[in-house]
């Protein structure tokens, strides 16, 4: 269901005040003291899908933007080959400051920012959740669970819709030709049905 004009700005207004005590945030001392900026992340007014990732790297530290970098680029790629407008897609990670050297957040990382993505997902109250990559599924799916095992399926989530998908990283570092590349297009494809109700 489409929110009216009166809701969508609350959401848009709520969503700016979120993203400026994101931005604020000094809970862990180590990405404080390492980082440029925080990347809250990005949600167009009416955007039906949100795309979950790790981290920022250093293009997003730099910028303030999620998913700017290499990966970005070619995230924008396999959207576009999808039938997904990036612009009218919400973005954001689980992490909202690079971790040292593009390092895996750590546990207690994860648990002090866990709060702010509740928030997100709560205020862009998106009709499907993408998680791209292995810390995104975990922190959806729980810690364990094979990222590979659990495509195709729409996981319900704590009464929200959840994909999982490998994060386009994976697929810079397998090769335009490497079972990552061949999944993230494929699911991209099949999430772009299920908006569309085409999917099974």
């Amino acid at each position: 269901m489409t929110a009216g004009p009166d809701a969508a700005d609350a959401a848009g207004a709520a969503w700016q005040d979120l993203s400026a005590q994101i931005t604020s945030c000094t809970a862990c001392a180590d990405l404080v003291a390492t980082r440029t900026t925080v990347v809250p992340g990005v949600r167009p007014a009416h955007a039906r899908l949100l795309l979950v990732g790790e981290a920022p790297g250093a293009t997003e530290d730099a910028t303030g933007l999620p998913f700017a970098g290499r990966a970005g680029q070619l995230l924008d790629v396999f959207l576009t080959q999808a039938g997904l407008d990036r612009a009218q897609v919400g973005v954001v990670n689980v992490l909202k400051c690079r971790p040292p050297g593009n390092r895996t957040p750590s546990r207690a990382e994860l648990g002090r920012c866990r709060p702010w993505l509740d928030r997100q997902l709560d205020i862009a109250d998106p009709d499907l959740v993408v998680c791209l990559g292995g810390t995104a599924t975990g922190w959806f799916l729980g810690a364990g669970v094979r990222l590979g095992a659990s495509r195709q399926k729409v996981h319900q989530v704590a009464g929200r819709s959840v994909v999982v998908t490998y994060h386009p990283s994976a697929v810079l570092r397998s090769g335009p030709l490497g079972a990552p590349a061949l999944a993230l297009r494929e699911d991209l494809a099949w999430v772009a049905q299920l908006l569309t109700g085409a999917a099974r």
